[in-house]
């Protein structure tokens, strides 16, 4: 254990090295100069070794005293294609003459403002940056000889969203600060369904194990703590690869191959409860183990944490902004230290409530006996639940919804062999339960949490029954012909078919009333991410998109709202405070 240790604590600090020199900061990537002469003013924006702008990004307006898009209006050179992208990899000199300032305002103090978004050919994207110059007009100057000034830059970012705002605190904060504020966003994400998968896997485990000795409070919290600490090394590391590369692992691994094999894992986990065998590692790993004295733990010790490693990387992938914004703060710096250690403290707030329930199992778990068979069985029937769980995100809903079903059913008939009242009790509920869910997969329903939905769909109220409908884009000229082409708002919305926060979303926030009534005013777009092809992997790239959910916006003019991005799920009231910002 204290050599895995070391090796993980090498790979992360290898990582802080200066590995890759062409990452540099914001400031060294895009150098801004803004020099006034007699006709015009002269914007030049100098970019380092590596880097390139988005062609679309690209934007001027006068801010003041009211705003004026004069992009168009500008003289800009002309782009090159690169990966998909439109883009410019030489330094630009923008020109903006006095005569079209004054042709758009009829004043003699302006307020210029640039909008620009870059990338590293390493694959590092910076975010979306805003400039605002402030330019008076002096009418005896322009009889002078061409003169040169540097005006005062009023400020180099925009109104910033969640996910940058946590990736600048990563910069300029305290580290103890850091670590303490991201064990916090930990304790908040251990409270939403990221985390709910891993309870039932921990409990069967603590249940395993109480099965071969007597389960103490500090065995129970040992164990626990093995595995939280293995699942927050693979957050850790997935975290690294993702702000490092540009890749990220954990949505790597959501495709159904893995899935289904994950799946059947927990099947053979849930036979194995059932008493038709036992799962242990082969024999030559057994007898190299069993050299030691404390063989047979360790033994148990491996299981757990390659169960833990994987549940972070299979069962649970959430994007949230603390995540995103450790990403982003990575990608942008290559400070995979600062930003590898942000994610594990994350990840251990995230590990609070598993760790609570081993050590309450160890201190309220019975002396192992009979009864631990029955407990053992139930505990089966939980791991058959997650593998239907970890198949929702490759099967047909209907299909999901029979092997629900079939699942109460047939716990319904296995605990029919249990006298107890309470387990006579449990029968009847899940029989119930079973039956409804049978009927209502017959009846098309796809939802597992609202069966009678199509029994119930003409009880609703006239907004409640409209549904939000969002058109599909496949890739960045798709989305740039819809947002062309709206004369509205625009929202892209990033969807998975294995993200769990994305149907949250659609079961939650966009069926919510007020909801549909602030975006029947906006072009809905979708863009399903689910197979992480290169289209997905460009339009995610494009906006700093870790994985799903997260969601983009444009104003009427077309212009990107970045401080409206949204990151991860939020409730109808959150999202409507992020939307009534704006819009």
């Amino acid at each position: 254990m204290k050599k895995i240790l070391l090796f993980l604590l090498i790979f992360v600090y290898s990582f802080s090295l200066d590995l890759n020199p062409k990452i540099l900061e914001p400031e060294e990537a895009f150098k801004t100069t803004f020099i006034k002469n007699q006709d015009n003013l002269n914007i030049k924006l100098e970019l380092g070794d590596n880097i390139y702008l988005y062609d679309d990004k690209i934007k001027i307006f006068i801010s003041k005293p009211q705003k004026i898009d004069i992009t168009q209006n500008i003289n800009i050179p002309e782009p090159i294609s690169y990966e998909e992208f439109i883009v410019h990899f030489n330094s630009l000199n923008l020109t903006i003459p006095f005569e079209l300032l004054k042709s758009k305002i009829d004043t003699n103090k302006y307020e210029i403002e640039l909008h620009f978004q870059g990338c590293s050919k390493a694959g590092l994207c910076y975010a979306p940056i805003s400039e605002k110059y402030l330019l008076t007009f002096d009418e005896s100057a322009k009889k002078e000889e061409v003169k040169k000034e540097v005006e005062q830059k009023v400020s180099n970012t925009q109104d910033l969203n969640e996910t940058d705002t946590i990736a600048n605190s990563l910069k300029d904060g305290n580290l103890l600060l850091v670590l303490a504020t991201f064990f916090g966003f930990g304790l908040l994400l251990s409270l939403t369904p990221c985390v709910f998968p891993m309870i039932p896997i921990l409990s069967s485990i603590i249940v395993g194990a109480s099965q071969k000795e007597s389960m103490t409070a500090s065995r129970g919290f040992f164990l626990s703590l093995v595995y939280v600490l293995s699942m927050s090394v693979a957050y850790t590391i997935a975290g690294i690869i993702a702000g490092v590369f540009g890749a990220n692992l954990q949505v790597a691994l959501q495709n159904p191959y893995v899935l289904v094999v994950f799946a059947l894992i927990f099947v053979a986990l849930a036979f194995s409860m059932f008493g038709y065998f036992e799962i242990r590692l082969p024999q030559a790993i057994q007898n190299k183990v069993n050299k030691t004295t404390d063989g047979k733990e360790k033994q148990g010790i491996v299981g757990i944490a390659i169960m833990g490693f994987l549940s972070a990387l299979i069962v649970g992938p959430c994007v949230a902004p603390p995540l995103a914004g450790a990403l982003v703060y990575i990608g942008q710096t290559g400070d995979a230290l600062l930003g590898g250690m942000a994610l594990f403290v994350m990840s251990l707030g995230m590990g609070v409530p598993l760790l609570l329930i081993g050590l309450g199992a160890g201190k309220f778990m019975p002396k192992p006996g009979g009864w631990m068979e029955g407990i053992t069985r139930i505990f089966g029937i939980v791991m058959l639940g997650v593998a239907i769980w970890l198949l929702d995100r490759v099967l047909d809903a209907t299909i999901i919804m029979y092997l629900w079903a079939l699942l109460l059913l047939g716990s319904a008939i296995y605990l029919k062999i249990y006298q107890h009242i309470i387990a006579q009790l449990i029968t009847v509920v899940l029989f119930l339960l079973g039956g409804i869910l049978f009927i209502a997969a017959i009846s098309g329903a796809t939802n597992p949490l609202n069966p009678l939905e199509k029994f119930t769909s003409g009880i609703v109220t006239q907004v409640a029954s409209e549904k939000l409908v969002f058109k599909k884009i496949k890739n960045i000229e798709e989305l740039k012909q819809a947002i062309k082409e709206s004369d509205k708002p625009v929202i892209l919305d990033f969807w998975a078919s294995w993200c769990v926060a994305c149907k949250e979303f659609e079961e939650i926030t966009f069926k919510d009333e007020d909801v549909i009534k602030k975006l029947q005013g906006f072009t809905l777009l979708q863009a399903d991410v689910t197979q992480n092809n290169d289209d997905d992997k460009a339009l995610q790239k494009m906006f700093g998109i870790v994985g799903p959910p997260g969601i983009i916006f444009w104003d009427k003019d077309k212009n990107e709202v970045t401080s409206s991005k949204v990151v991860g799920y939020k409730n109808p009231k959150e999202f409507l405070e992020i939307i009534n910002k704006n819009f």
